[in-house]
């Protein structure tokens, strides 16, 4: 478990929306991303669309949307089981921590972090285990800022960042004796792509680890509630589409790994996961519904007297519907953001 010790998943008072991207981008910007969700295409039609330009839209998206996570959230970018006696941020880093037990990190070990955000998890699980990360990102304007907070946190001879596609790592094959990914595999256009590559860049035995987003098996296709709930995550989260727990763990075992184990976390919040944005705690007040009517209506202030470039209330409606849906989701028990699969590399292949 975490000690009480400052840690890089502490909200950061400091953050300034949108300090280094251009203003006349943002509004440009959000339009453009809209565009996979809205216009006439059938819901198919659209999936496609997303599948084929994931990752042009999901970098868009956290050109977006990365200043308003890091203010409410801190470092860390991921949902985690939440318990009674624990701030929302120690829960955070717990997470981490489990995850980094789980996969047995030790001082020394070799490990990819596949979409690593802005490098709050990977800070956390360098300290706590000693490994030796990479963090693994292709959007520009999140590897600068892990860049320079990982600096900040004299952590540069335990972590690097390098630019680029998790769906074709730039790695050779066997590079690394520990691949994880927190909440990021869900952008992916495949997951047996995604999946496929920490297979392939892992040692013969080495070990993947992943908090997957997916739909439980309560998820009803034909149940129209159900439907638009989860597109509503889709479009809130930049997700090309959500696969079911069953339906993931047979891409995993497709692409040839051996499963270790397969847990949906939910399971053991003692308070439920959605309610740090549900307004019905206040653990996290800047996550919460009045924390968000609260920020909204400073961003609009901003954006009219044209402190804060156009668009940025768009910005801030997308995070806001998008932490609707998921309150929703959860609510009605179709969906998890932490389904923990451990999954092992056959020492041969056949």
């Amino acid at each position: 478990m975490a000690s009480n010790r400052e840690v890089s998943s502490r909200p950061n008072d400091t953050v300034e929306i949108f300090k280094d991207v251009q203003p006349e981008e943002v509004s440009t910007k959000v339009d453009g991303y809209s565009n996979f969700f809205t216009g006439e295409k059938s819901s198919v039609e659209k999936v496609e669309c997303r599948r084929e330009s994931a990752k042009e839209m999901t970098s868009t998206y956290y050109d977006l949307v990365t200043d308003f996570y890091q203010y409410g959230w801190g470092d860390s970018f991921h949902f985690c089981p939440v318990y009674n006696r624990r701030s929302f941020q120690q829960c955070l880093v717990d997470h981490e921590y489990y995850l980094s037990e789980k996969l047995d990190l030790k001082a020394g070990m070799k490990v990819l972090d596949m979409g690593c955000g802005i490098g709050g998890p990977a800070r956390n699980i360098a300290r706590h285990s000693g490994a030796e990360i990479i963090g693994l990102n292709f959007n520009e304007y999140q590897i600068k800022k892990a860049t320079k907070l990982t600096a900040e946190a004299n952590l540069q001879h335990l972590i690097k960042y390098d630019k680029g596609d998790f769906n074709e790592a730039p790695y050779d094959d066997n590079s690394f004796d520990v691949v994880y990914a927190i909440e990021a595999t869900c952008h992916s256009y495949s997951r047996e792509k995604v999946y496929g590559e920490a297979l392939r860049v892992l040692k013969p035995g080495g070990v993947f680890g992943v908090y997957e987003w997916a739909m439980t098996d309560k998820y009803d296709p034909n149940n129209l509630e159900h439907k638009q709930v989860k597109e509503g995550v889709e479009e809130g989260d930049s997700l090309p589409e959500l696969e079911t727990i069953t339906a993931n763990l047979q891409h995993m075992k497709n692409v040839g790994f051996d499963i270790v184990e397969c847990r949906d976390l939910v399971e053991i919040s003692e308070i439920p996961w959605y309610k740090v944005l549900d307004g019905s705690s206040l653990r996290n007040f800047r996550m919460s519904s009045l924390g968000r009517f609260t920020t909204h209506a400073m961003i609009s202030a901003l954006e009219l007297l044209h402190i804060a470039p156009a668009g940025s209330k768009k910005v801030h409606t997308l995070l806001c519907n998008a932490a609707e849906s998921l309150v929703k989701a959860g609510k009605l028990e179709i969906f998890t953001p932490m389904l923990l699969f451990v999954a092992r590399k056959p020492t041969s292949q056949e």
